[in-house]
C-alpha cells in the first residue's frame, strides 16, 4: 500500500475575533466615507469641502469605531470574567457537585455514564476551572474577548477603508467626484470581501455581492439625500 502523507486540517475559528474586527471597520469605513463624499459632491459642494467632509469622516468614524468596540468588548469581557469568578468559587465550595455537573454535559454528547465520570474527574484533576469554562461556559482562549485588541483593529481598519475614497475624491476633478468614489469605492468593497471570505474560509462570490450589494445601495441613498437637499437650499 502507497504510503500516504496526511495533510493536517485546516480550520479558521481561531481567526474569528481579528477577522470580524478588521472586516467590520474596513467595510464602514469604505461605505461611510464614500457615502459621505457622494452626499456632499451631489449637493454641489466644492472640492475643498468635499475634502474637509471626508477627512473628518474619517477621523470622527475611527474614534467612533474605537469607542464603539471598546465599550462593547469590555462588556464581554467583564461577563466573562463575572462567570470565572462564580465558577472558581462553586469549584472550591462544591467540587462534587460541580464533577456531576461537568460529567452530565459529556453523557449529553454521548458518553456513557462512567466513562463521562471518568473524564471529567481527569480533567478536572488537571485543570478544573479550564475544564468548566470550557464545557460548561464555552469559553474558549481563542475567542476570548479582548477590548484593547478590538479597539485599536478597529480604527486602524476604519482609517485603511476610509483612506481609499478619500484619495480618489482628492484625485478626480471635481465634476466627477462621485463617480469615481464610486467606482473605486466598489472594486474596494468587492476586494474586501474576497479576502474577508478567503482569510475565513467562506465562499467568495456571496461575500462579494453582500458587500458591494450595500455599499452600493448605502452610497445611492446618501447621493440622493445630498442632491434633493443641495437643490432645496441652493
Amino acid at each position: 500500500m502507497a504510503n500516504v502523507t496526511e495533510q493536517p486540517e485546516q480550520h479558521f475559528v481561531h481567526r474569528i475575533g481579528w477577522l470580524r474586527a478588521a472586516v467590520l471597520g474596513a467595510n464602514d469605513g469604505i461605505v461611510s466615507t464614500a457615502s459621505l463624499i457622494a452626499g456632499v459632491a451631489a449637493s454641489g459642494a466644492g472640492q475643498p469641502e468635499i475634502l474637509l467632509a471626508g477627512t473628518a469622516g474619517l477621523v470622527a468614524g475611527a474614534m467612533s469605531m474605537a469607542a464603539g468596540e471598546y465599550v462593547s468588548v469590555s462588556s464581554q469581557s467583564d461577563t466573562e470574567r463575572a462567570d470565572l469568578e462564580r465558577e472558581t468559587m462553586e469549584l472550591a465550595t462544591m467540587p462534587e457537585r460541580e464533577l456531576r455537573e461537568l460529567a452530565g454535559i459529556y453523557e449529553e454528547r454521548g458518553l456513557d455514564p462512567d466513562l463521562a465520570e471518568e473524564v471529567a474527574r481527569q480533567l478536572m484533576a488537571k485543570d478544573a476551572l479550564g475544564a468548566h469554562s470550557r464545557d460548561e461556559l464555552g469559553m474558549v482562549d481563542m475567542m476570548q474577548s479582548r477590548p484593547l485588541q478590538a479597539a485599536l483593529s478597529s480604527a486602524a481598519s476604519f482609517s485603511v477603508g476610509a483612506a481609499v475614497p478619500l484619495a480618489a475624491a482628492m484625485a478626480a476633478p471635481v465634476q466627477s467626484v462621485t463617480l469615481m468614489t464610486t467606482i473605486i469605492s466598489l472594486l474596494a468593497l468587492a476586494s474586501l470581501g474576497a479576502l474577508s471570505a478567503r482569510t475565513g474560509g467562506a465562499p467568495v462570490a456571496r461575500a462579494v455581492m453582500r458587500v458591494t450589494f450595500w455599499g452600493a445601495a448605502a452610497m445611492a441613498a446618501t447621493a440622493a439625500v445630498g442632491a434633493l437637499f443641495g437643490t432645496a437650499l441652493a
